[in-house]
């Protein structure tokens, strides 16, 4: 008897859990692009993303499915992050639809009446449908079949449970509702699904095993045992995950906490309600959908702290790089101070927009993509520039500071031109790498290796050591260096060496190194225009771009 039970509980499990794939696979295939429209809505508003977590997980009966499209939509640009905090809101409360199905169809309708026809009918549309949204409703259906058939085995199984272990000793009160609780995390965390945790609370609550508060703490447990499920899911993965998954995992450890001691105020009471007068199943599914709205009730005038405390943590090196360290508003009433601060911001731009040139002229392939991002973090950080200069310029300046300022800002557009050409230049990379002509091969690396030199003699961080005739004798070397591979490109291609389109593609490609170094040599020859005047060593000044 105890044997068969067993296998009743396993195998009921096992079929709900199969059903709930079911269902969530068809239903998520036949929303389609759907999902993708219903969720770029939140782009409105934090009520907006809200109520698309809410549908969207309702619909599908996954929030880990929108979660990780949450993810997708910001690490594209298309959802902020507070959006994308709003729709992780709406779907702990999606999630209660589990629940209501549960309570509302589960144990009410005898499930043979209509689960097996559900079967039927699903696999037929499946079979017409094949790979069209027909086919993918089909699936659903004959997951939510398959969903309602475990339940039964499950609700049959525990019919029985209090008959073989007593659970009379244990405490249903107070800090007792612990056991409870974790015994919920646990099976979430096991079966990597909070629905089939429900489910089970809710079927020892329908056959009596357990009174209404030790089933709401399992319900807690449930809640918070989700956050496993996103703990496993963002290891490697990118800041943004990280962030949206710190998300879920605040709101559900802050309303788990609030919701455990609210039940262990009011267990006593809880525990004295009439099963006979109320139907426990629906009060714990209104538990259910009450705490997470409590949640959400709780932590929605928190959101934009909360997004604040979530853009400082998991930071990407190109966004940690895109925040300024040295700006720091109190100077201003220094301006001395402040143009040295600002200096010193200038500096470590340009060993950022230095690496960047180094990197792109390298020609590596993976580059492409991580030379994208730093172009965005130099980007802010000039504008960040930018706006500090404007302040500065607000001050009472003395005639020295007040000619700091233009040529601190022309540095700056340097720099960001260097960053612009240097991200860029991978598409270039074949026609660098693709030399049919070996002399002309030969020259195009010597020319790279000349201009990476150039990049390390202007960089400002050691330019201090480096005298301004040394860094103009390199740019002149260099341009003649640049003439001569012209040459030889052309002198290649007249006598059918080369390719004339190959020709061109290669001249278009050096030209846009040779735009790169003019561009660093101009940062390295108006540096000393922004150190204090005893210190200033007379440079040359090229002609402004």
């Amino acid at each position: 008897m105890e044997l068969t039970l067993f296998g009743d509980l396993v195998g009921g499990l096992g079929l709900f859990l199969l059903g709930m794939h079911l269902m969530t696979q068809g239903l998520r295939k036949a929303a389609g692009p759907a999902l993708k429209k219903i969720l770029r809505s939140a782009t409105r508003s934090h009520w907006r993303g809200l109520i698309s977590g809410t549908l969207i997980t309702a619909l599908v009966q996954s929030s880990s499915a929108v979660t990780v499209a949450a993810i997708g939509f910001v690490n594209a640009g298309l959802l902020s992050l507070a959006q994308s905090v709003a729709v992780i809101y709406g779907c702990n409360i999606g999630t209660t639809m589990t629940g209501w199905l549960i309570a509302l169809i589960g144990f009410r309708v005898q499930i043979s009446a209509f689960a097996l026809p559900l079967i039927g009918v699903g696999m037929l549309l499946q079979l017409v449908g094949g790979g069209r949204r027909l086919g993918h409703l089909g699936f659903a259906l004959t997951g939510f079949g398959v969903f309602f058939i475990g339940l039964g085995f499950l609700k049959d199984a525990f019919a029985g449970f209090e008959q073989h272990i007593d659970l009379s000793g244990l405490n249903y009160q107070g800090i007792g509702l612990l056991v409870f609780l974790l015994a919920g995390f646990v099976l979430t965390t096991l079966m990597q699904a909070s629905a089939a945790a429900m489910a089970v609370t809710l079927s020892l609550t329908a056959s009596g095993v357990i009174p209404l508060a030790p089933a709401a703490a399992m319900v807690i447990g449930a809640n918070v045992g989700t956050t496993s499920t996103a703990l496993i899911a963002v290891i490697g993965a990118t800041a943004n995950a990280k962030r949206i998954a710190a998300a879920h995992v605040l709101f559900n450890l802050l309303t788990g906490f609030v919701g455990l001691l609210l039940l262990i105020l009011l267990s006593a009471w809880l525990n004295r309600i009439d099963a006979a007068r109320f139907d426990l199943v629906i009060l714990l599914a209104v538990f259910h959908s009450v705490f997470n709205l409590m949640g959400v009730a709780l932590l929605w005038p928190l959101t934009d702290r909360l997004v604040s405390f979530l853009k400082r943590r998991f930071c990407t090196q190109e966004e940690d790089e895109a925040r300024p360290r040295f700006l720091d508003d109190t100077l201003l009433q220094a301006p001395t101070l402040a143009v040295e601060a600002m200096a010193r911001e200038i500096q470590r731009l340009d060993t950022i927009c230095s690496r960047m040139a180094r990197e792109s002229i390298s020609t590596s392939a993976g580059h492409g993509d991580r030379l994208s991002a730093q172009q965005l973090s130099v980007d802010k950080l000039v504008a960040k520039i930018g706006g500090y200069c404007q302040k500065i310029a607000e001050s009472d300046l003395s005639s020295e500071v007040s000619g700091i300022l233009p040529t601190a800002l022309r540095i700056t557009r340097y720099l960001n031109e260097v960053s612009r050409l240097s991200c860029r230049l991978p598409e270039y990379y074949e026609q660098l790498s693709q030399i049919g002509d070996e002399g002309v091969k030969r020259q195009v690396q010597d020319y790279q290796q000349a201009s990476v030199s150039l990049i390390d003699a202007c960089e400002i961080s050691s330019t201090a050591d480096t005298d301004a005739a040394d860094t103009r004798r390199l740019l002149h070397d260099l341009e003649r260096q640049y003439q001569s591979l012209k040459s030889a490109v052309l002198d290649a291609t007249t006598r059918r060496r080369m390719n004339p389109d190959d020709a061109v593609a290669l001249l278009d490609a050096l030209s846009h190194i040779h735009r790169l170094n003019d561009q660093a040599g101009k940062v390295s020859s108006y540096w000393s225009g922004i150190t204090p005047l005893q210190h200033r060593q007379p440079a040359h000044k090229p002609t402004a771009a």
